[in-house]
């Protein structure tokens, strides 16, 4: 490289804190170069196959030269009619599936593009805390302000945006849901959903809802849909994909539903930046959307199994344990006296000890320091195994904290 040439970043660079999560998946590739057998709970990246209907369906398309060609930009006529059946036949939301849905590249992709339609410098978004980072960052980037609201109990929390929405000035442009939550696994009621359109009417802000673990719930609980509440639809939209439902995280496939001006604003970004979902995974899509609810039945199964398995372990290893009520995920307190470490030196420390990688809280924001969220991509076996390790992993900390060779104050890595 040329000493004498500079790289000059933007400066929204500068508000783009180091991906946590990078640091980690960093340490799990050099650990797998080596030899070494990692447990990964830190992603929520599915090893469970989609359903084989949907598999076959895109290999047959994708051996046809027209699905080679450049895709409907916003997505094919058929799969935004299956999407407005499926909202349809799971929560009564009539949906025209023209203008009020639109395809995106994974549900991250298509957040990130409505920011920019949405917010410029100047404007203020409201996001529950802890967040998924594309949630306060896509915010960042477009130019925006983001104000942090701590989860608490649904009363507490809109009495907080109530309180925002009235002392700032100008007032808040939008609010980001993401609910079943990630990382807590936290679900809400439709009663609370309806408070917030009340909310946004007297406010006049915008609603999305990140609505990704819809259908990834247990112990027959049911997540509502922000668009089934009377005048949601007016205020906001609502995002999912195929990712975690169908185990199609890969395939990057995710869709848009509801307010038609804001889907419009969507579009129009959308068209300058990319031409769209290459057909044969969007056939695929339909086969899974219209043929394969009992696949999303068995898979839920499947981890509830192993969420009682994670939770049950970490219980008998003394944590305190809050048994998440959905998505694929189990959000815990890092107990005393490991917490003094912080999250990322205890990720790392269980990643170089243990061989198992956790996602630090600390990347879900400062709210999240002191947890560690553990995805539940293992089987049961592999599952029980990551624990075992772990309380080997702690019990030669305890060790080294004994002969003085370990200092659990020191948080940097």
């Amino acid at each position: 490289m040329d000493p004498q040439f500079s790289v000059r970043f933007a400066e929204r660079m500068n508000q783009l804190p180091p991906y946590l999560f990078g640091l980690i998946n960093k340490m799990k590739m050099e650990k797998r170069w080596r030899g070494d057998d990692v447990i990964d709970l830190g992603m929520g990246n599915p090893l469970d196959p989609a359903p084989t209907p949907v598999t076959e369906k895109l290999c047959e398309v994708a051996i046809d030269p027209k699905s080679h060609r450049y895709p409907v930009a916003g997505g094919m006529k058929n799969l935004k009619r299956e999407i407005a059946l499926y909202y349809k036949r799971n929560y009564d939301v009539n949906l025209n599936g023209e203008n009020d849905v639109i395809c995106t590249i994974g549900s991250k992709e298509g957040i990130s593009h409505l920011s920019l339609a949405l917010l410029g410098p100047g404007d203020t978004v409201l996001v529950p805390a802890p967040a998924f980072p594309i949630h306060v960052y896509a915010a960042v980037i477009a130019g925006a302000n983001v104000l942090r609201i701590p989860l608490s109990s649904e009363d507490t929390f809109l009495a907080q945006i109530d309180e925002m929405a009235r002392s700032l000035y100008p007032g808040p442009k939008l609010l980001m849901l993401n609910f079943p939550h990630n990382p807590t696994g936290k679900l809400v009621t439709k009663e609370f959903f309806a408070e917030v359109v009340k909310l946004a009417k007297k406010y006049n802000f915008m609603v999305i809802n990140d609505f990704a673990y819809a259908k990834v719930t247990y112990d027959g609980c049911v997540a509502p849909s922000f668009l089934e509440v009377p005048g949601g639809i007016d205020v906001g939209v609502e995002f999912s994909s195929f990712s975690k439902s169908y185990n199609m995280a890969g395939w990057r496939l995710g869709y848009c539903v509801g307010n038609q001006n804001i889907i419009e604003g969507l579009a129009k970004i959308k068209g300058y930046y990319d031409y769209g979902i290459f057909s044969a995974i969007q056939v695929a899509g339909i086969v899974a959307m219209r043929d394969c609810d009992d696949s999303i039945t068995e898979q839920v199964e499947v981890y509830q199994k192993r969420r009682d398995v994670l939770c049950d372990g970490l219980v008998r290893m003394g944590w305190e344990v809050d048994v998440p009520k959905s998505g694929m995920f189990v959000w815990v307190k890092i107990p005393a006296p490991y917490d003094r470490m912080g999250s990322v030196r205890f990720s790392v420390e269980i990643m170089d000890r243990a061989n198992v990688a956790v996602s630090p809280g600390a990347g879900f924001g400062e709210e999240g320091d002191g947890y560690i969220r553990l995805a539940l991509v293992e089987n049961e076996h592999r599952t029980t195994q990551a624990l075992k390790q772990i309380r080997r992993a702690l019990k030669d900390i305890d060790q080294e904290v004994e002969a003085g060779t370990f200092d659990l104050d020191q948080r940097e890595v």
